[in-house]
């Protein structure tokens, strides 16, 4: 260590499952000690995402069948705890939940390197370390393990990654959860300089991949809100349709090359109608609704690939750095909160009237 730590920590604890009132804001949680492996992180800030509401309320499992903003602040009135987490099995409370993590290495266990202190990092989401590496399985920061809405945080040493760049921690904060997840359909499809349609573009995730994409050379049409349009259009996009045009009107069939899915819902046939003989389509989120009916014969008589994205190849997280270190991303962080307004963050994540990231900041250790 390089300094005394504190035993105890501010943090937000997830009670349970359901509305926003079980998180517990808290001045008194026992700051974690790193085993062997791990780093332990002093936090500066870690960004809402959909995937700490589909934690708190149960959306994963199999028992809920509706959109995520119906149940995204009061909870569901029943759910199978069972099935709940991202990896299927029932989670343990209190559970610190946060995604994201961006801060400085304070202290590390054994068999790492007491050099790596004082390193700012950011924490992959998806954690191979537990599941010993074995392909297709991982934990969830902040779901399976405990995350980043607190002050302090542990992570596998191999997970957490060494970040220099002039950004704000809240702009830091923003790249773990949304553009891994991105990146990584855009690494599934082999996206190259093609033609993409990006659902849910004005959200982290589609703003990510509207960026990551441009990147590779593709063009970009994006969907989102005609609020939204001018500023996913600053972000790179080529054309913008409102996301509740009649894509086959608007697009015609077979019309573009791969398809980047966080929507899903009621029109997601559609999706697969205005792919192109051969395309492709990846699928990470599915806020309008999990459940949709897919005609098989569209499936094989156009020979598509269809693609779920949760798995990453580890190339996937550290490609993200080397765009972060060498100017090629940039995230849009649309307001910060101190942790102790988790609720209202997240509240104000689902009414989705932010274009960008909302992010929560730590408090000082000494505060």
């Amino acid at each position: 260590m390089s300094y005394p730590l504190p035993t105890k920590m501010h943090a937000v604890l997830l009670n349970g499952l359901g509305g926003l009132e079980q998180l517990e804001y808290r001045t008194d949680v026992s700051v974690p000690q790193p085993s062997a492996g791990e780093v332990l992180i002093q936090v500066r800030a870690s960004a809402v995402n959909n995937t700490d509401i589909n934690t708190r309320i149960g959306w994963y499992s199999k028992s809920i069948s509706s959109d995520t903003a119906s149940g995204g602040a009061t909870g569901f009135d029943s759910v199978n705890g069972d099935d709940s987490s991202w990896s299927g099995t029932a989670l343990k409370f209190p559970r610190i939940q946060g995604a994201d993590c961006c801060g400085y290495i304070v202290a590390v266990g054994q068999g790492v390197s007491a050099l790596r202190i004082g390193e700012r990092v950011i924490v992959s989401n998806l954690l191979r370390t537990y599941v010993d590496y074995r392909p297709y399985e991982c934990w969830t920061f902040g779901s399976e393990c405990d995350g980043g809405f607190a002050q302090f945080a542990v992570a596998p040493s191999k997970e957490t990654l060494k970040v220099e760049c002039d950004w704000t921690d809240a702009e830091l904060a923003s790249i773990p959860c949304a553009y891994s997840t991105a990146e990584n359909m855009l690494h599934r499809l082999k996206l190259g300089k093609e033609v993409v349609l990006i659902t849910g573009a004005s959200g982290g995730v589609g703003s990510a991949a509207v960026q990551l994409a441009k990147r590779r050379g593709a063009v970009v049409i994006a969907q989102c809100s005609a609020a939204k349009a001018s500023e996913v259009k600053a972000l790179g996009a080529d054309r913008i349709i409102d996301r509740n045009a009649d894509l086959l009107s608007v697009l015609g069939e077979n019309s573009v090359d791969a398809v980047v899915d966080v929507v899903g819902g009621e029109d997601w046939p559609d999706l697969l109608r205005v792919l192109r003989l051969g395309g492709r389509y990846a699928i990470a989120g599915a806020i309008a609704g999990p459940m949709a009916e897919i005609d098989l014969r569209t499936l094989y008589l156009k020979d598509l690939t269809l693609y779920g994205c949760t798995f990453q190849d580890d190339e996937v997280f550290t490609n993200i750095i080397a765009y972060i270190e060498s100017g090629e991303i940039r995230p849009v962080v649309a307001k910060t909160y101190p942790l102790n307004e988790i609720h209202q963050a997240q509240e104000d994540f689902l009414s989705k009237a932010h274009m960008g990231k909302l992010v929560l900041i730590i408090p000082e250790v000494n505060q």
